[in-house]
């Protein structure tokens, strides 16, 4: 295995470790942001930012698995 395909091997080693940390965030966030919401005397704005958060979330571990994927020669 060439010096360059090591290198590309850990890059996506670790591209799924990121990943794996990330959903377990999302996955946290999803039961706080349950659990918040079913407090009517909820702080509003926590509750909004942290929404945020998940769905930024969210959006970094599709962009992240995309980078997973094999390029197709054309």
């Amino acid at each position: 295995m060439s010096e360059e395909n090591t290198d590309e091997l850990l890059d996506m080693l670790e591209l799924r470790e990121r990943i794996y940390h990330l959903r377990q965030e999302h996955g946290d966030l999803d039961a706080a942001i349950q659990i918040m919401s079913e407090d009517p005397a909820v702080d509003q704005l926590r509750l909004k930012r942290m929404k945020k958060r998940k769905l930024n979330l969210k959006d970094m571990i599709s962009q992240m698995e995309s980078q997973l994927i094999p390029d197709m020669d054309a």
